[in-house]
């Protein structure tokens, strides 16, 4: 005797014919048109400049082994000069606004990965409903599952009906999917990513630009001080050297074009000092607003006799030149985001799929909604393929490929622009070591020449002129030595900028720079191997 089984109902088996099909369409989205994204090659070069390897005339060296540490302005030994970093990080505005920039950036990675699962939605709508009266024909009842059914008068004569009142309710759970078959939302995924990697290095683009422009701007703050006190000497100078001579006409040992040359010199002297005065407020200002302080507030002061030469400086290599420098970095994923747009944009001209599914119930009252006859559901599916658009897909498609081949190119010059970016610092270290020396020694002669005249004033083999002579020559020489140990402090930190600025070495994000460095590697070797879809 055949054993009966019992009907599977219609309605799970569509369900399950629905998801077969939408697991089949998943496994056939392993496939993503577009280009593949493969890192450029690093640089072929191994050095900079015929002196990229020739040693500072100074007490520094090149180290090319060395890393660079995220603190480097640390080098410089002073504590007022740390702080002003540390109090720029905690409250420099344009930094605030990158970090928030990235914050952006990953949540649209959520948002965009979102995209690769099923939307799922509930929802419930009761309602009460009038019908019209009328005065014959047919009349609307509700039955008590929620169908209308209709009554008929008496066509012997006119029957006036009242409005009808009803209840209706409606609950329903939908699902819909977009598989990804050709891979446009992973590409728009893999665009997110990238974007955010891009913004990730503009932050640490803007640690190491905050950090060298703090360091510069109270570097150059120190020394228009100090050229401001060495300036303030020679006036004071001058002015004697003046009453001096005009003693002297009085009494007839000095003519008036004597005198003359005192009030210019004087003169010249009086109108250097002003801008300096000018300068030196002006650079107070900037460190205020680098601080994301207000002018009148009061901020750490840095000497320059407080801050030192590194002795040592580091060297990288062309080749690991692309790994340091944020600006390549965000220049590398902005040429990703091009690379994963290609891809979109490929993707857009070919079908694009969707899935549909309803399940849900309908009656007068909640309680009959799942009830015999008050259910129901609806499956759909669909396929939409552009047939004609007056080409705008296809010019969208070249206009994307256009744009990577720019991108790609604007990486070039970024490399370009830091290569020769560490090659003029290097130069720039050399030429200004030779120009430090050479004030060095001029201001040790003219300290020589001060003694003597100082010597000679006191045994009384020099007049008193004379000595006022000796010490303005060593203050103008001093004004030279200023000038240059300014300008050697700035270029080991902008050497310390050009290499990178040691931002993989921030605590916050040196494990995950780590990391990161693993999985753009693994990514390249994989890449490698796949075939690009076009």
């Amino acid at each position: 005797m055949p054993r009966l089984t019992a009907p599977v109902p219609e309605s799970p088996r569509i369900f399950r014919r629905a998801a077969l099909a939408a697991l089949i369409a998943v496994l056939a989205s392993s496939c993503a048109v577009g280009p593949d994204f493969k890192r450029p090659d690093a640089p072929s070069a191994t050095g900079y400049s015929p002196l990229s390897a020739a040693p500072t005339v100074t007490a520094q060296r090149f180290d090319p082994e060395r890393d660079i540490p995220f603190e480097w302005w640390r080098e410089f030994h002073s504590t007022a000069l740390s702080s002003l970093v540390t109090r720029a990080f905690r409250a420099n505005p344009d930094l605030a606004a990158a970090q928030a920039a990235l914050r952006q950036a990953q949540e649209n990675i959520i948002v965009q990965r979102g995209f690769f699962y099923p939307s799922v939605g509930v929802s419930y709508s009761p309602s009460r409903n009038k019908l019209a009266g009328n005065n014959g024909g047919s009349s609307p009842g509700v039955q008590g599952n929620g169908k209308i059914i209709q009554t008929y008068a008496n066509p012997a004569g006119p029957v006036f009906n009242g409005p009808a009142y009803y209840n209706f309710h409606v609950a329903q759970l939908t699902v819909g999917y977009q598989p990804d078959v050709f891979g446009l939302n992973r590409r728009l995924a893999e665009s997110a990513e990238a974007q955010a990697r891009l913004q990730r290095f503009q932050l640490e683009a803007s640690y190491v630009t905050l950090a060298t422009n703090v360091v510069a701007a109270a570097i150059q703050e120190a020394a228009l001080r100090a050229q401001h006190e060495a300036l303030s000497e020679v006036v004071r100078i001058n002015r004697e050297l003046l009453a001096i001579a005009q003693r002297q006409l009085q009494l007839g040992f000095a003519s008036e074009a004597d005198v003359a040359i005192q009030k210019m010199g004087l003169s010249a002297s009086e109108q250097a000092l002003a801008p300096l005065q000018k300068q030196q407020q002006q650079a107070r200002d900037l460190l205020c607003a680098l601080l994301g302080a207000r002018p009148d507030e009061t901020i750490e002061t840095v000497r320059l006799d407080e801050l030192h030469l590194p002795r040592s400086l580091p060297l990288s290599l062309p080749s690991k030149l692309v790994e340091q420098r944020p600006d390549i970095r965000a220049a590398e994923e902005q040429l990703h985001v091009a690379s994963a747009q290609t891809g979109v944009a490929v993707a857009a001209t070919l079908p694009q799929f969707s899935l549909f599914a309803g399940i849900g119930g309908m009656a007068s009252s909640p309680d009959w909604m799942f009830r015999h006859g008050g259910g129901f559901f609806s499956l759909a599916g669909n396929v939409a393929y552009t047939i004609f658009d007056g080409g705008s897909l296809r010019a969208r498609s070249r206009a994307a490929q256009a744009a990577l081949e720019q991108t790609a190119a604007q990486y070039q010059s970024t490399v370009i622009a830091a290569l020769q970016n560490v090659a003029d610092t290097l130069v720039a270290i050399q030429s200004d070591a030779e120009a430090l020396r050479a004030a060095a020694d001029g201001e040790q002669a003219s300290a020589k020449l001060r003694d003597i005249a100082r010597k000679g004033y006191a045994t009384g083999y020099a007049s008193y002129a004379e000595q006022l002579l000796g010490e303005q020559g060593y203050q103008l020489a001093h004004l030279g030595l200023i000038q240059a140990e300014a300008t050697r402090l700035g270029d080991s930190a902008a050497l310390f900028q050009a290499l990178g600025g040691g931002w993989w070495n921030r605590p916050a994000v040196a494990q995950e720079h780590l990391a990161t460095t693993d999985t753009l590697r693994a990514a390249d070797r994989a890449g490698a191997q796949r075939k690009t879809v076009r």
